[in-house]
Parts: C-alpha cells; structure tokens; sequence
C-alpha cells in the first residue's frame, strides 16, 4: 500500500474560520494534547476537568498559554463552544455531555480531532482484548524497520499532541471503544479488529449490540483502497461483516484481510504445521512458531495480524521476522513477576475484561492460585468457568464488593477468599500455592474500586510479590 496524498477534503483550511472556540473535558493525555494542536491551529481553547488536573499536564498547559479549569466544569464557559472534545473515559450521561448533546454541540473525539490535521497513514488497531500488546508490536516492527512511524490512541503520547509536534509518516493507534464513539469522519488507512466479547457493558446500556456496533466503527468510511485486518474465526464478526455488506448496497467494502488460527473459509493468514503463515499480494511471510518471542494462543492471533500489516506496508521478511523473536512484551499482560518458594507469579493486571482472563488461563501449565475482582462491567462469568475448575487450586476476590464473584464461583473450587487490600491479597496467595504452582493476578474487572487505574494495580502486585 502506498501512502496516500490527502484524505479527502483538509477540514483543517476551513474549519477554524467558523469553529473558533474548542473546549476539552478532560486534561489528560489526550485532552491536554488536542488543547496543544488546537492553540497551535489558532483556535480558542479552554481546558475543563472535574478532577485534579495532574502536574505535568498544567505544566503543559501553562507553556502554551492554554486556560483551564480543575475540580469543576464552569457551564457558562463550556456551553458556548463551538465544538467540544472529549476524554473518552468521560461518559456521554455527564450532565455537561447530556446539556452539550442537547443543544447539539458537535462533541468528538482526540483522535478525530488530530485526524483533520495529517496525510500521514493511520494504522488503527482494536478489539476486545490484544489491542495493545498488537499495537505495540506492530509499532516495534515498523519501527525496527526504518519507518518514520509513531504510536498514539491508548499508548504513547497522545494523537493530538504528536500531530501537533511531530512529523510522522505512519501512526499505529490503538484505539477503544470509547475513542471510536466520538469518530465521525476519521477514516483509517489500515483498520485491525482483534476479536469483540463482552466488555465495557456498563457504559453500552447493558446491551451487547451497542458495543459491537461501536467496535465497528473502526471500518466507517474506508474505501475500496484501504485495508480491514480480522480475525475470520469471531462469530460476531462475521455476523456484522456480511451485515454491513447488505447495508451499503452497491459500494465496495475494504480490501479484506482475514486471519486465523488454521487455514480456510478465506483465512490469508494462519498457522500450520507450527509455522505461522501470511499470504498478501505483497508477498508470503512464514515463521516457526517456537521462534516468536510471545507466548499463547491470544499472541498468535497478535503476531497474524501485525505481521499482516506490516507485509501490507512492505516491510521485508527478515524485519518481520527478527521484530518477532525479539519483541518483549506489554507491561502489566502476562508479566512474570518473580519465583518465591518455587512458586510462579504473573501480574496479568491487564487483564480487565472475561475474555481476557480466559486467554490467561488457558496458557496455564500449572496450578493456579487466582486473584480475580474489581469493578465489574457487567461481566459474564460462565465463559471461565470450565478452566477455573481445571486449573485453579484457590480463587482470591479483591474488590470492595465481591459478592457477585462469591456467588457464581464458591463451591466450584477447592477453596475461595477474599482481599481488600493487594498486600492482603499476596499475603494470602503466599500461604495458599504450594511449590510448582502460578499465582495469577488476572482480575476479569475494572480496577477503580481500590485502585487509580490497571497499572496501578499491576505496580502494587509486583512490589507485594518482591517483598515477599
């Protein structure tokens, strides 16, 4: 694929004649980066966040001259915008979202903010679980192999702020369903959708459908040039690809690109006889699976679709091949921590969905000791609950509230307890496991009942685990 001019029409040469005053909700990564870009754009910017506004991104703000408000949204000083960007983890039923919908304020995203401002191409990558470890990886071998490239949405330096100061010729983006839902007119060059399973329901009414819907929006307004990267064995996907090929009649879907884990029903790319191998009219890549630096199913089906990617950019087969046996992993998935006693521990923090923690356990070659729970997102339980009884020795609940895990899992194991601190919860997995055992932190839930964010979690289960 080559790179493209331009994108269609520059929004960027009219828009800020008529839209002259932006407002960001959130000074976060992204929010305080699209402030950047839209100061450096000529608009006026007003920063607003109903929490504490971290130091270095005042620091930021305060270098660019950007107003902002903390600990409140200021009404008057917001519902006069003309156009409001959005942190994706504010929810659209925040009072202000609703007032700001309401008169019909456009409110969208970072991403398809900083979008209007780059003929760079965008590699997009989401899913239910793998987006980032994917993200990563196929940043590292493109990277690796001499492309100007950077790497934004949920990793990196925010989207907005590269845009703003770099000049890249590809961005790899990794992007949730949150930043998907405030994308109208972003168009993705390359489009990867992983997998999509159950997740986030709480913000989607409960209702399955709204977020695969959301998820989906990866592939709106891609063109017969561009690219669509999935994975051909999700039942759900390929409910809504033969949907969506009804729903817009006579126009061109992307040029297809579907993955598996065996060869057939159109598969370009797949494993056999322990190789994994990619077909594209850009040319064949194989590889010994033994050879790739990551381990699992879940991470094959990651390394098909970076490696995909990067033949559909022309990256050679020795850059492929080396990136993949050399790739060290994402922090906080499948982290091997430390052997205490003759015991295994592995922060999988985040692991923050069930799927997710399915795809842990199924990698498990010993028994388990699990620490599961958190914010739950209105998650189904049953789809772990075979490996939980044919793996797990115990199941540990740290949460606040853990009476929805007591309720489905007590009894199905041997013996289940509960935490409400991580010291508490590593104390206690130190006395359950036995030597030969894994005690796996892969919690299934949101972390923001007893912790700031997934990392934070991860970060004080490392630190337990090495003071043990």
């Amino acid at each position: 694929m080559e790179k493209k001019e331009n994108k269609g029409v520059n929004l960027a040469e009219f828009m800020p004649l008529v839209l002259r005053r932006i407002v960001i909700l959130g000074a976060g990564e992204s929010g305080t980066g699209a402030a950047v870009l839209a100061k450096k754009k000529g608009f006026d910017v007003f920063v607003s966040d109903l929490s504490t506004i971290k130091d270095k991104y005042k620091e930021i703000l305060e270098r660019y001259e950007i107003p902002y408000e903390e600990s409140r949204h200021t009404e008057e000083k917001i519902l006069n915008a003309n156009e409001v960007i959005k942190s994706p983890g504010i929810p659209d039923k925040v009072p202000i979202v609703k007032k700001l919908l309401l008169q019909n304020t456009p409110v969208i995203s970072e991403i398809e903010f900083a979008g209007r401002y780059t003929n760079a191409k965008t590699i997009c990558i989401t899913g239910s679980n793998g987006k980032t470890t994917t993200a990563m990886l196929t940043y590292h071998i493109l990277k690796s192999a001499g492309l100007n490239v950077g790497l934004a949405g949920n990793v990196g330096e925010s989207f907005a702020l590269q845009v703003a100061e770099q000049n890249y010729d590809y961005y790899v983006i990794e992007l949730s369903s949150f930043q998907l839902d405030g994308m109208f007119d972003f168009r993705a060059d390359i489009a990867v959708l992983l997998n999509i399973t159950p997740d986030h329901l709480d913000r989607y009414n409960y209702e399955i459908q709204n977020y695969v819907d959301s998820k989906m929006r990866i592939i709106q307004n891609q063109t017969a040039a561009d690219a669509f990267i999935f994975w051909n064995e999700d039942p759900v996907l390929k409910s809504r690809i033969a949907d969506y090929r009804l729903q817009i009649g006579g126009k061109q879907l992307p040029s297809l690109y579907p993955f598996a884990l065996t060869k057939g029903d159109g598969a370009i790319a797949y494993t056999e006889n322990k190789q994994i191998i990619i077909n594209t009219p850009n040319g064949n890549f194989n590889m010994e699976e033994d050879l790739v630096a990551l381990t699992g199913i879940h991470n094959l089906y990651n390394s098909l679709a970076a490696g995909i990617t990067s033949k559909l950019l022309n990256v050679k087969n020795g850059n492929i091949r080396r990136s993949l046996s050399n790739f060290r992993g994402v922090e906080h998935r499948l982290e091997k921590v430390a052997k205490v006693r003759g015991v295994e521990y592995i922060n999988d923090s985040k692991a923050t969905n069930v799927n997710s923690t399915w795809y842990a356990l199924q990698s498990m070659k010993t028994p388990v000791v699990l620490i599961l729970g958190g914010t739950d997102k209105g998650n189904d339980y049953r789809e772990i609950e075979v490996l939980v009884k044919e793996k797990c020795r115990a199941l540990i609940y740290l949460g606040v509230d853990n009476s929805k895990l007591h309720g489905f899992f007590d009894g199905k194991v041997k013996q289940t307890t509960e935490a409400h601190s991580m010291k508490e919860a590593v104390s206690k997995a130190y006395d359950i496991a036995e030597k030969g055992d894994t005690v796996l932190l892969s919690p299934c839930c949101a972390s923001f009942d007893l912790f700031n964010n997934y990392e934070d979690r991860g970060e004080q289960f490392k630190s337990c685990v090495r003071k043990l």
